[in-house]
């Protein structure tokens, strides 16, 4: 028999809606229930490829005994931590203070009220080495919610107000003869002393990629003339590219690694990693000229573009780690089954060049890898025996898809198909740039295609963004990193196809994030909308976890619009969110690493760039702005059809006049504007590592 969670569209609920517990979804009738029978709330927060939640979803709540007790005992609600970021933040902060660490599952007892007293992550059914079994704990709350409520009650109260009270810090005040620079080096020292030398990323397993520690790295490296910034950024991407966390045989990277190799994933694979991850390869790949990070970036994409994408032009979550039951059954391999796909010879060439063994490196199979493959500097920029190098690539192409479509044969993954708005933005954003910078329109057409989804389908009828789509309905009220990372997937779009309808929508969608979320008592932005639900706290999000946290994308969105446009509006926003996050941060500024990328572009020297054309852009001028670096130079295009537009988004412009023929470059840097000229100024504006 179904419970309430039937009639819902999140995958991670209706994975639940045949327990014998009877879950509600996040509602005000089952806080009504909780009131009305006297009952503490029993919630449960996840996702759909979370392995901790399928095993205590297993043991616990498919259990007919744990069921009774819980039924019996308590109000039980399931929220999908993807769908209501809001409540996960909310709630997660309280697990964090109450036990000094978080992760999901995530297990909350909490009043009617919404109060919580107690917090905790997986639990199992039974006591189990030192840890309490969720029995054991549910029948002690039940105890002391009859015997010491008001001790409940207190402890609800006392964790609610330290729960406020981290959320409205007021603004720290910087500390004296701290500069906004000092804090940009204070960060990559910090990078510096917890970078693993050998394996790259960035202190002991498990080592997550953090994508934006290793963006922000590379754009200090060519700021401040630091190769070593470089070189650990190198070493890590290399090391994910060569290890098991990269499947290497249908693409993209898995969520973090267990050991310091990056060789044993956690195999669940998300579509934000993915998104992130292609971004770190397309510039390392513009910075370096190194093929093999062209090659992982088109690996990344046409695994996202194959695996993660809908019909109808937007991205899924992401895919499981468990087959069948078994957390990476879907991607290991025995030597016999290798060769039994490709043939003796080609199959043994293969375990050899990917690391497939007869003792296995995981449970006595194999996670393909080359960890230990030699690659010489001639290798990996592409420019040794080019003939040679060419027919090795053909030959383990023709392996690796034959082994592809071997696995997809063998065993399925379960994928979470719900579309998610700031993780789509966030691949939106990374296509546009591997199109352009790749040379690739085909990414640029998928993020193009993407982009037209979230209007057609993910816009309210009010002008308002929705977080989710899934099986034709938009839901749940959009938040601030859907806003921000929306606003700077339309820049990146603008600034690979020159189309101002991007740049405008951009400045629409940053000026409802200015209205809805900016804190404009405490400085900073509320991670949900000041008309939205009302929690027990509304929380900021400051630190950059697995993906770079609302305040970091608005710094860098605001940052933004304040170069391209001109306007006074906008720099006075880009002010207030870089004094923000420079005081929130200044302790341990290497948690935010966006936001330090976007300190880049105000703290060291900066260009804009504007091209009047009389016609159409050509193709040759196409390939020269492709080759500008992505960071350090804004772009704008004016042409004869586009220019009153493109005068209401940056009113600058107006002063620039169309020639009559050809084009006129206009480069301004640090706030001084050169004469105009006609020739592409490729010395000024492209680093010489790139030309």
């Amino acid at each position: 028999m179904s419970n309430r969670l039937k009639d819902e569209k999140s995958p991670y609920l209706l994975q639940h809606k045949d327990n014998p517990v009877e879950w509600y979804p996040w509602c005000g009738e089952a806080f009504t229930k909780a009131k009305k029978e006297d009952k503490p709330i029993f919630l449960s927060i996840g996702y759909s490829t979370c392995h901790w939640c399928h095993v205590m979803a297993h043991e616990s709540f498919e259990d007919a005994g744990v069921a009774e007790l819980l039924n019996q005992g308590f109000v039980c609600i399931k929220v999908d931590r993807e769908e209501r970021p809001d409540i996960d933040a909310v709630y997660m902060s309280v697990c964090q203070a109450v036990t000094g660490q978080g992760g999901w599952p995530l297990t909350i007892i909490m009043t009617p009220k919404q109060k919580p007293f107690f917090a905790g992550t997986y639990f199992p059914k039974e006591r189990y080495y030192g840890r309490p079994g969720l029995v054991d704990i549910l029948s002690e709350v039940l105890v002391l919610w009859k015997d010491r409520r008001e001790d409940l009650m207190k402890d609800g109260e006392e964790i609610t107000a330290l729960i406020n009270n981290q959320c409205t810090l007021r603004e720290k005040p910087l500390k004296d003869g701290l500069s906004e620079k000092d804090i940009f080096h204070k960060a990559y020292h910090i990078f510096v002393k917890q970078f693993d030398p050998v394996w790259g990323g960035f202190g002991g397993a498990p080592k997550f990629p953090s994508p934006h520690n290793l963006l922000f790295l590379m754009r200090y490296a060519q700021a401040q003339h630091e190769p070593e910034a470089l070189r650990m950024a190198e070493i890590t991407l290399n090391a994910m590219a060569d290890g098991g966390i990269h499947d290497h045989i249908g693409g993209g990277f898995s969520r973090y690694s267990t050991d310091e190799q990056w060789l044993v994933p956690h195999f669940e694979k998300m579509l934000y990693d993915n998104a992130l991850l292609l971004l770190a390869y397309t510039d390392a790949y513009q910075i370096t000229g190194k093929e093999k990070y062209r090659d992982v970036a088109l690996h990344t994409a046409d695994y996202i573009l194959r695996e993660l994408t809908d019909w109808q032009g937007g991205f899924y979550c992401g895919q499981d780690a468990d087959s069948e039951g078994v957390e990476g059954k879907y991607y290991v391999f025995t030597q016999d089954e290798v060769i039994s796909v490709l043939g003796e010879d080609e199959g043994k060439e293969f375990c050899r060049q990917y690391g497939i063994t007869k003792e296995g490196n995981f449970e006595g199979k194999s996670i393909p890898n080359r960890l230990h493959q030699e690659q010489t500097e001639d290798v990996l920029k592409g420019t040794a025996n080019s003939n040679k190098v060419r027919e090795e690539q053909a030959a383990a192409e023709n392996c690796l898809d034959r082994l592809y479509q071997y696995r997809i044969s063998r065993t399925s993954l379960h994928k979470d198909d719900k579309i998610l708005l700031s993780w789509n933005a966030w691949t939106i954003l990374a296509l546009a740039r591997a199109g352009a910078v790749l040379r690739e329109k085909r990414y640029l057409e998928a993020a193009k295609r993407a982009q037209e989804f979230i209007e057609e389908r993910m816009n309210g009828k009010d002008g308002r963004l929705y977080l989710r789509f899934r099986d034709g309905e938009a839901a749940h009220q959009g938040m601030l990193e859907d806003y921000g990372v929306y606003a700077l997937a339309l820049l990146e779009l603008y600034r690979a196809d020159f189309r101002v309808e991007y740049l405008s929508n951009a400045i629409h969608r940053a000026k409802q994030m200015l209205q809805f979320f900016e804190d404009d008592q405490a400085g900073g932005y509320f991670i949900n909308a000041a008309d939205a639900e009302q929690l027990i706290a509304r929380p900021k999000e400051m630190y950059d976890g697995a993906i770079p946290s609302g305040n970091s994308v608005a710094f860098m969105v605001l940052q933004r619009l304040a170069a391209l446009t001109g306007e006074v509006s906008w720099q006075e926003a880009a002010r207030r969110q870089m004094a923000y996050c420079v005081r929130q941060i200044q302790e341990y500024p290497a948690g935010l690493s966006f936001a330090l990328l976007a300190m880049t572009e105000a703290v060291c020297p900066h260009r804009e760039l504007v091209c009047a054309v009389n016609g159409e852009v050509s193709e040759e001028m196409r390939r020269q702005l492709e080759r500008l670096p992505r960071y350090g130079i804004e772009l704008l295009v004016k042409t004869k059809e586009n220019a009153d537009a493109l005068t209401e988004c940056a009113p600058f412009t107006s002063e620039y006049p169309l020639p009559k023929e050809g084009v006129l470059y206009y480069l301004c840097e640090d706030g001084a504007c050169q004469a105009p000229v006609r020739e592409f100024p490729e010395h000024a504006v492209i680093p010489s590592a790139v030309r």
